[in-house]
């Protein structure tokens, strides 16, 4: 069995350190990332007032929240960027997140890859 290329094993030292750098950025500084979001919800809620009801919050006003439905996928266990609603997995979550994004990637890139080395398969 003859050794790696210098070039195969550089790159494959590039993808092992962005996937580790991208499980740190997603495992770890998400816990940092503010738990309000701005932005879209702000404009969205330009014109209402939140009022706490018996039935919970309502919009009293006119915005364009008022027209807001849940995503169909809001039940899904990885909503809200928590793993089944939990507080406090928004870490896990992103890890989940990262895993899945690399395994779906690397599947795609490996269906599509080129297959031949001979001179006709080069454009």
């Amino acid at each position: 069995m003859t050794a790696p290329a210098p070039s195969s094993r550089r790159s494959t030292g590039f993808f092992v350190g962005f996937l580790v750098v991208a499980l740190l950025v997603a495992g770890a500084l998400s816990y940092f990332a503010s738990p309000r979001p701005d932005g879209l919800d702000t404009v969205t809620l330009e014109g209402c007032q939140v009022v706490a009801t018996d039935a919970g919050q309502q919009l009293v006003g006119t915005c364009i929240a008022q027209n807001a439905t849940d995503h169909t996928l809001a039940a899904s266990p990885l909503a809200d960027y928590t793993v089944v609603g939990g507080a406090g997995t928004v870490g896990l979550a992103g890890v989940i997140g990262v895993l899945v994004t690399v395994v779906v990637a690397g599947g795609l890139f490996w269906v599509l890859r080129r297959r031949g080395t001979s001179g006709n398969d080069r454009p």
